[in-house]
């Protein structure tokens, strides 16, 4: 209903909106770029990367130690966040859209930018989008000598389908990762400068493929800037009625792996080391706006700090093995230096815990109590259906099909997710988690690590995370009728319209 309504009503809306709702919370979602769940002194004991800031906010609010991205990878993860529906119901059923993609999201899709924009929320989104844009294209005869590594973008034109068309009001960011080209910012439905470099591709760390830059992009500040310009927005809806809406999706500490020069050497853990301690900063930078502004006294600020999926670096086992601390090029640590997936087994892409199980702290000053963790089961879909339990807004069948509520953890009562989590690697492997249990159905890691395997094919494995939270023993052999039962709940899910569906569907049966 909020999506198809007249400039009069819409009016109204607002007006209304804004007095039904006056308590209702701004939200900030930050959301780094691969960063590990071990990558946080709060979650990992023995991470030695200086995070103060993250460790506040989990001080000043509760460690959620079960949750997990929809994805192991990053496109996916955006698409399920924003419209709380896992982006295996879409056309795309593995990797990652690229920088010059089209346009993922549906025009009828509803956001959360969209829901509680219709509840009087203002929306703002700084960062990496990566869910494909509608740009303009020059003339066919205008192509010849442009760019290496560009279709022929007309940087002067106007990009049909932005973030602007899917419920934000203002958008400032990069078209996908920072490691792909164009390599301009973007606001709203316009480039800010027409690109006058070519950016040369590079090894990793600083791995980044050619296409063109504009002269204000400088791949080391590219973070900063995405700061300054989510403190702008703070700043400049913080004084006003309406709550604000604000997603942060950083372009950090993914690749490039190139920090800013005033954090090198920070750490000795390397570039990557040293990037994570710059994506700490950047939160402490965002967290003292946010209470520069008063509001996060009064408790009206609900914050969730999260990541897309795991880290990219490897972790070697072999304590006489050269790692990133010794040579920035080498794309892993020795697990005596860091450990940036924590317990978990493999890393970015991967079907295991690495791939998806992520860092996910929230404050809310006014609901959660300081200092508590929570052990629920929640996926970054679930975001959707909490934004809207916030806000007021009750959902339709139409939007936000695999998305629950969490707001009883957050009152800290115990909440059990109605459905199982749905997991997926980067090249479309499944996994069902219920209870203890995750059932993966295929034969490898669906990743990065050998053996990868291929999705539905056998022998498919099942894990007891309780008991064996790093997956050291396949389970499968030994217990065929659970990996049965899962894999048909599997299909179940899948063939239903939604999670939401299935519970109903379910409950009915019973």
């Amino acid at each position: 209903m909020h999506r198809f309504i007249t400039p009069l009503v819409w009016t109204c809306l607002i007006v209304v909106g804004c007095s039904l709702h006056a308590d209702s919370p701004n939200v900030v979602i930050i959301m780094a770029d691969d960063m590990g769940f071990g990558d946080i002194t709060a979650l990992n004991p023995r991470c030695t990367i200086p995070t103060p800031h993250l460790d506040r906010l989990a001080g000043e609010g509760m460690r959620f130690l079960d949750a997990h991205s929809p994805s192991a990878v990053c496109t996916p993860t955006r698409y399920g966040l924003l419209t709380g529906r896992y982006s295996w119901r879409t056309p795309m059923k593995s990797g990652v859209l690229g920088g010059y993609s089209k346009p993922m999201l549906a025009p009828d899709r509803a956001t959360i930018a969209s829901m509680l924009k219709s509840a009087g929320y203002r929306t703002g989104a700084i960062g990496k989008w990566h869910l494909g844009m509608q740009m303009p294209l020059l003339a066919e005869d205008a192509k010849i000598g442009q760019w290496q590594g560009d279709p022929g973008i007309d940087f002067g034109g106007v990009i049909s389908d932005s973030p602007i068309h899917h419920g934000f009001d203002y958008y400032f960011g990069v078209s996908a990762s920072l490691d792909m080209a164009p390599y301009v910012y973007i606001r709203n439905d316009r480039f800010t400068m027409q690109p006058t470099l070519q950016q040369e591709s590079r090894p990793f760390p600083y791995f980044i493929r050619q296409g063109p830059r504009a002269e204000d992009f400088v791949i080391d500040r590219v973070l900063d800037r995405l700061t300054e310009e989510a403190i702008g927005f703070i700043k400049q809806h913080a004084p006003n009625d309406h709550p604000y809406f604000l997603y942060v999706p950083f372009t950090a500490p993914h690749k490039p792996t190139q920090p800013n020069p005033e954090f090198r050497g920070r750490t000795g853990l390397g570039e990557y080391g040293d990037f994570i301690a710059q994506v700490d900063d950047s939160v402490g930078q965002i967290l003292a706006a946010i209470d520069a502004s008063g509001q996060s006294e009064r408790g009206n600020t609900l914050v969730v700090f999260t990541s897309d999926n795991g880290s990219y670096m490897f972790r070697y086992d072999d304590d006489t093995q050269r790692d990133h601390s010794d040579d920035d090029t080498i794309q892993g640590y020795r697990a005596a230096t860091h450990t940036a997936n924590g317990p978990w087994r493999g890393t970015k892409a991967d079907i295991y815990e690495a791939g998806h199980h992520v860092p996910f702290l929230v404050r809310w000053p006014a609901r959660v109590e300081a200092g508590t963790n929570s052990e629920s089961t929640i996926c970054h879909v679930d975001l959707y259906a909490l934004c809207a339990d916030v806000a007021g807004v009750i959902l339709t069948d139409a939007e936000a099909e695999d998305s629950f509520s969490f707001l009883p953890a957050l009152d800290g009562h115990d909440y059990m997710r109605p459905c199982p989590v749905i997991h997926q690697s980067g090249s479309g492997m499944l996994a069902i988690r219920r209870d203890q249990w995750k059932m993966v159905a295929g034969n490898g890691s669906g990743g990065r690590e050998k053996p990868k395997g291929k999705s539905g094919e056998r022998p498919f494995q099942l894990f007891d995370l309780a008991n064996d939270p790093a997956e050291q023993n396949d389970l499968a052999g030994s217990n065929p009728e659970l990996v049965t039962r899962l894999g048909l709940e599997l299909d179940q899910i899948r063939s239903a319209r939604g999670s939401r569906q299935f519970v109903t569907e379910f409950a009915e049966r019973k």
